[in-house]
């Protein structure tokens, strides 16, 4: 926890102003990708979207680590303003 709370204080120290803290995925999201045949985890790609912010897109990843880009993701609630409650890696 205290290396993690260490790297995302160094990155909120270093972000813009319009700049995302984190990403939330839902439940039902990851697990849609974990179903998939063949698959053994999830590769996380950063982006910008049409509004030019920046956005993650997670694919799921056989286990020779090939993309299966049946199922692409690339839809999240952004943090800020949806952070959920203050602590180490958001505050």
């Amino acid at each position: 926890m205290q290396t993690a709370a260490g790297w995302t204080a160094k990155y909120r120290a270093t972000m813009g102003a319009n700049d995302p803290k984190g990403h939330f995925f839902g439940r039902n999201e990851i697990n849609s990708i974990l179903a998939q045949t063949g698959c053994k985890g999830i590769r996380i790609y950063y982006g910008i979207n049409d509004l030019n912010e920046k956005v993650l897109i997670l694919v799921g990843a056989d286990a020779n680590e090939n993309d299966m880009t049946n199922l692409i993701v690339d839809r999240s609630v952004v943090c800020p303003p949806r952070c959920g409650t203050r602590n180490s890696l958001n505050s």
